[in-house]
């Protein structure tokens, strides 16, 4: 996959539409204005989601109240934490396939745990 494609077939007219519906309730303007406060990308930012990205975000601004002023901001700190958190778990999960199954098996058992090496096949 290309750099900034996305990873799914694109989400229909009539979802995009209900997205800026719902971006506009929550005075976030358009995809370009909203990207910072709700974790956009740029490809998204410029209106092009796939279906999962598109129900998600729907689904995370159906749920806030659109004129409570005080709401705004914790939709936006829980994309952007969501977001930041997929992040840092993708990039533990690098780490700890990258490093060697006996420095490995050392923490692990300096953490308590048991570990015995398969046997080779």
């Amino acid at each position: 996959m290309a750099f900034g494609q996305a990873s799914g077939p694109p989400a229909t007219k009539r979802e995009i539409e209900e997205l800026e519906l719902l971006l506009e309730q929550h005075d976030y303007g358009t995809f370009r204005e909203a990207r910072h406060k709700l974790g956009l990308t740029q490809r998204q930012a410029g209106g092009k989601f796939t279906r999962g990205e598109v129900s998600e975000l729907i689904e995370r601004l159906a749920e806030a109240v659109p004129d409570a002023a005080a709401d705004a901001p914790a939709v936006e700190h829980t994309i952007v934490a969501d977001r930041a958190e997929r992040k840092l778990q993708a990039q533990r999960e690098e780490l700890v396939a990258a490093m060697p199954a006996q420095l490995l098996a050392a923490e692990l058992e300096r953490r308590g745990w048991c570990c015995i090496a398969p046997t080779p096949q």
